[in-house]
Parts: C-alpha cells; structure tokens; sequence
C-alpha cells in the first residue's frame, strides 16, 4: 500500500456505488464502519446529484468489534429493505470491513428476502474503482437476466416482422464523465439509423430493464473499462453481438455508424452524408493551422486516452509524444495503441510519476485528468480535461458530449480554448512593455491590471528580487537554469517567499548548456507554440558543438541553422 496525496481511482466498493446510483429500484447495502461513508460526496457535490446515493451503511463502531458485528449488518439489511421497498438489492462490504469477514453474501442469503439480493466479492486491496463497477453490473446482469439465458443449442427467436433492430448500451454509470449527455448523442446516432434503443444500463436502468437485456439483437459497449465483461457474458447466454467501436472524434463515429449498419442490416449513408460535425472543417481552416504539429501528451482512463490519442494525431494534426493510463486492466490495448505513435505506453496510477514523465516530454498541450490539469497549470502548460476523475465544474449543466459528431465539436472547442488563452496570453506579454498595452491581462484571467508589468517609468526590479529571469543565484551568475514554474505559494506572494521560488526551480541537468539571461529573454519573445521546439533545437545545436552557456548568438546562429 502506498500513502499519496492523490489518486485516479477509489476502491472498488466506490464503482458499485456508482452503479447503485445510477439505477432505479435498487438499493446497496455496505458493512462499512463510521468514517466509510464518504462517497456520497462525489455524486452530491462533485457530479452535483439531486439525491443520495441508495446506499445503507452498518456504520459500526469500534466498541462494536468485541460484540456481534453480523448482527448489525443483519439489522441494517432488513430495515433497509423495509424502508426502501426495492426491486432487487447489492450486498457487500468497504475495505475495512472486509478485514473483520462477516460473510454478507451468507448474512443476506440467510433473511431470504422476496427480492433477488446480489453479493459482491470485491477485494479492496488488489482492484480499483472501475474494476468494481465493471464487476458489480456483471454480476448484476447474471443474477437478473440468468434464468432466461438460452440454453446450449437453442437459436435466437427471430425479430418480428417489421419490428426496427434493437440494442442495448451498456457501460454508463454515476459519476461518469459525461456519460449522460454521452448516452443522449449516441441514441440520436442510433435513432438515425434506425435502431431502437432497448435498455441503458446501469444508467437509467431498473432492475426489471436489466433482466431483458437480451431481448436486444445487439449490445453497444460505450465504456469498455465498465461494461466489457458484462457484454462478453451477454454474448454467450444470448448469442447477442457486441459492437465495440468507441464513437469518439469523426473518424470513430463513423466507423461506429458503419459497424452498427452492419450488424443491425440498415443503410448507412443517409447518416454519413450529413454534415453534421464541423470539427473537419475547423480542423482545415486558416484559423487552426498553427496548431498542426503540436506536442501533446495523454493520460487517462483506457477509452478516453486511446480515442483522444487518435484524434489528437488524426483529426487535429498533433503529435503525440506521450500517451498513459491508470487502468491496468487495460494496459495491453494502452501499449499497442501507444506502438502507433512510436511512444512507450505509461501504466500508472502514480500522479508523480505521470508528473515526471510530462516534465521529461516537454508538450505543448496535455489532455488529462484532474490530476493532469493541475500538474500542466504548475509547469505553464495548457491543459484539457477529457477523462474522469475530475472535478465540480466538468460536469456542466449544458449539453457536453464526447462521443458522436456533436462530441467532436465539444472536443475542438475544449481543446483549442487552452491553446488559443494561451495564445492571447503570450501576446500581451510580448508587448507588455509598450504603454498602450502594459495595463491589459489575458481575458481569461480577469479585468484587474497586471500590477506586476513595469512600466515605462519605473526603475527594473532589484537583483536580488525573485523575476521571470530565475532565482537570485542565477540572475548574480548571468545565466538562467531550466526552471519548474514557481510553486502557488511564490507566484502569490515571492515578495515573502524567494526561498520557495528558488527551491522550485531545480539546476539543469548535469552536462546541459544553460541559458544566459538575455537569450532566455529574447526565447520568451518566440510565440508559446513554438517555442519549445526553438529551446529544444537550441539546446541540441549547443551540445553538438559543445557549448556550455547559451548565448544571445548562439540562439540566432541555432535559427540560422535550423532554418536552412
């Protein structure tokens, strides 16, 4: 076990909660001591939920542990089926309680309750967050749709005769990203088509919309880390196809459209003759040119990394230098899509590590996570969100897809947005000192004047003041190390605070050429979207020729030699 700050993923009891949440009718009853309860939380004040999650806690004590703690889980199942009156219920216990081993499948089993009641064995100290949803709806799906699983040798009953192709859409649960608004464009997609959608589950679903998944003719996998295993069970009780084309970007959507054409016999071109995405468009125009060729690094869950990769270098023209995820139980088709891409796949649910790897890519954009965004805000690089965990305000009340033509779009703008503040920001800052634009702020960052610009008036700040240039040392020495961005605690108050700031900017590498101030000055006058190219040529023209401090002549005579 490892004691971090942060984490991509909770125990997997969390991911049954999410599946619990999201159905109707069923309730989940947790043997979890005081202090286990904190996940209501995330649905109430991350995902902004308008209900608790249906989830009774035993809530035992530690006074409880020398008297019967079954007992209390016994109680607590049975008031909770009186109270709630629920079409079906889950059982099982927190990471904690699984350590005491009071049998809640045995408890559960011996209150014969008029309802299927489903236990989940999920070992807290091996598996995750989303390995536990994807096991809870798993199980849930065996227990309420086993009885009418087809038997070996008996076919399918054909559809009846001018009935439209059905599916399911499986894998969408609380607390997903975006996958309300996820469900809402890909049954427009469907409709479309001409397919019906029959059941979404777990979101959405009933008990009793669960037990007649298979009377789909197909299933839709939207969420392979949550509804994968699930759709394989599926498969072989039902004889159901599975369609696991992810729809993220235009590119996926339409092969989404075609694969679904296909199984369900319909005519797909009406659909993909529609100009229905303007990504492409935008993507060509005068306006999005300065973007081709941009360094971009992605993490995130499995689905969302692997689609975000693809239409960052197809769909975007950027360049991948890095791409990663947290699930490990994903990790294969992580590497083979990262073999694309000529990168190494990071498998890692270690924030830091992720942190170092970013550092070592220098990108110019990365699409992450939470975590990701707040590591790129620390070392000035724009930053996009395009895979849970996230935070309050990633769950927008607006419509918000990912997937589908209209998800394209949401990811042209979300994407571009950093790039194009940042844009403005490098401007401002390059003519800051002309005195028509020294009291402006990127628009983005409020109305309020820089108090920090110099005017034209004002005597330049003391050596030994913590500036742009690097900590004191190196302004004294003439040259400006590589720095890491100034912690929060410098960049709010580095008049208190030089000591931090120095600290936050560690020496460059052994054997790298440093930067002399005035060229470090004149490399921040490059426009943001390329200048991590120029230092890096910079810094590849001076080793070669075995230059230890990067001078103002030496970043001219790099631009010559590059440039012919």
């Amino acid at each position: 076990m490892q004691l971090t700050l942060w984490t991509y993923e909770g125990p997997p009891h969390v991911g049954a909660m999410r599946v619990a949440t999201g159905m109707k009718k069923l309730h989940y009853v947790l043997h979890a001591p005081q202090g286990d309860t904190y996940a209501d939380l995330l649905f109430t004040m991350i995902e902004r939920r308008d209900h608790r999650p249906p989830v009774t806690y035993t809530t035992f004590q530690a006074r409880d542990l020398g008297s019967d703690t079954a007992e209390i889980f016994k109680h607590a199942l049975s008031d909770a089926y009186e109270r709630f009156q629920p079409d079906a219920m889950l059982v099982g216990a927190s990471c904690t309680a699984e350590l005491i081993q009071d049998d809640p499948a045995g408890l559960a089993k011996a209150l014969a309750l008029p309802v299927p009641v489903v236990p989940l064995e999920l070992p807290s100290y091996q598996r995750k967050e989303n390995w536990g949803a994807s096991e809870t709806f798993y199980h849930l799906v065996r227990a309420l749709c086993g009885p009418r699983a087809l038997q070996p040798g008996e076919e399918r009953p054909a559809r009846a005769e001018g009935a439209r192709p059905s599916c399911n859409l499986l894998g969408p649960t609380a607390l997903g990203f975006r996958h309300r608004d996820d469900v809402t464009e890909v049954t427009r997609l469907l409709d479309a088509l001409g397919v019906e959608v029959k059941v979404v589950a777990p979101l959405g679903a009933t008990p009793a919309d669960v037990a007649r998944l298979g009377e789909a003719d197909f299933n839709v996998v939207l969420y392979p880390e949550l509804g994968e295993t699930a759709a394989k069970w599926l498969e072989r009780a039902f004889r159901q196809p599975v369609v696991r084309t992810v729809p993220i970007g235009v590119g996926a959507t339409k092969r989404f459209v075609q694969e679904v054409a296909e199984i369900a016999g319909v005519d797909p071109a009406p659909l993909l003759e529609r100009e229905i995405a303007r990504l492409p468009w935008y993507s060509r125009s005068i306006d999005s040119t300065y973007l081709t060729g941009k360094r971009v690094f992605v993490f995130g869950d499995a689905t969302h990394a692997i689609a975000a990769a693809e239409v960052a270098a197809d769909e975007f023209g950027f360049e991948v230098v890095g791409l990663g995820t947290y699930s490990r139980e994903q990790a294969r088709e992580v590497r083979a899509a990262a073999k694309r891409y000529g990168v190494e796949a990071l498998i890692s649910d270690d924030y830091l590590e992720v942190e170092d790897r970013i550092a070592e890519l220098h990108p110019e954009l990365v699409l992450g996570t939470q975590m990701e965004r707040h590591i790129a805000k620390r070392f000035g690089v724009p930053c996009a969100v395009i895979s849970a965990p996230v935070h309050v305000h990633d769950y927008p009340a607006r419509y918000s897809p990912q997937m589908g033509f209209e998800g394209a779009n949401v990811l042209f703008d979300t994407w571009v947005h950093p790039l194009m503040m940042g844009l403005e920001e490098h401007l401002l800052g390059m003519f800051r000192e002309d005195f028509e634009f020294n009291d402006h702020t990127p628009s983005h960052l409020g109305h309020k004047p820089d108090q920090s610009a110099p005017r034209p008036d004002e005597e330049p700040a003391p050596a030994n003041s913590v500036a742009d240039d690097g900590p004191p040392a190196a302004a004294e020495a003439g040259v400006a190390t590589l720095e890491r961005p100034q912690t929060d605690a410098a960049a709010a108050a580095p008049e208190i605070a030089p000591e931090i700031a120095a600290e936050a900017a560690p020496e460059a590498p052994a054997g790298a050429p440093v930067w002399a101030v005035e060229a470090e000055k004149e490399l921040k006058k490059i426009p943001f979207f390329v200048r991590g190219k120029a230092r890096r040529n910079t810094e590849r023209f001076a080793t070669e020729r075995g230059l230890t401090t990067i001078t103002l002549d030496t970043l001219y005579d790099a631009k010559a030699h590059f440039g012919r």
